[in-house]
């Protein structure tokens, strides 16, 4: 019985399987997302703002990538004023035909914002400051902020601006999940 290997070949086998399983448990890294932010209403940003810090606060490595009208949820000026269209929302407490009115808008607006503050759920700034503490890594489109002629100044602090697609894609190719929103 040549071929079988011996008792001593078979420990350093052993020995070679648990160092291989010892290596693969210490390399434990912390799941990864990223989030492609491409709208920037009211109700889009919601899920944005509670997976990223969500994910976050369990020491996910989170970075939300916003492009497009996703650059307002986190534009100095825009985010504490985001909107909600009625138009195109079958959920809509307001008929289609009703939500292409002048003011339909503004009145699911306030009827959301109303909605929170009855509930007690947190705003859009405070969720993108949660967001921040949590180490979510908010990323603004550079190609984007040029499109809509924005800043970097214009941004929260703690925003990364100016980042490339090319940059956003190698992210999410090593990320664990990949959510576009």
């Amino acid at each position: 019985m040549a071929d079988e290997p011996s008792v001593s070949e078979l420990r350093e086998q052993i020995a070679s399987l648990e160092a291989e399983v010892e290596a693969l448990q210490a390399d434990d890294e912390p799941n990864s997302m990223v989030i492609i932010a491409t709208k920037g209403t009211l109700d889009m940003a919601y899920p944005v703002l509670i997976l990223g810090p969500m994910a976050a606060a369990f020491g996910w490595n989170v970075t939300v990538f916003t492009t497009f009208w996703g650059l307002d949820m986190l534009h100095e000026e825009n985010y504490e004023h985001l909107k909600l269209s009625a138009a195109g929302n079958p959920n809509m407490p307001l008929p289609n035909l009703l939500a292409v009115l002048p003011g339909a808008d503004w009145l699911t607006t306030k009827m959301m914002r109303d909605k929170i503050d009855e509930v007690g759920t947190d705003t859009v700034p405070e969720l993108v400051e949660r967001g921040l503490e949590n180490g979510v890594n908010f990323q603004a489109c550079q190609m984007t902020m040029d499109l809509m002629d924005y800043g970097d100044e214009e941004f929260i602090d703690g925003v990364e601006t100016g980042v490339g697609a090319a940059h956003a894609l190698r992210q999410m190719a090593d990320a664990d999940v990949q959510l576009l929103v």
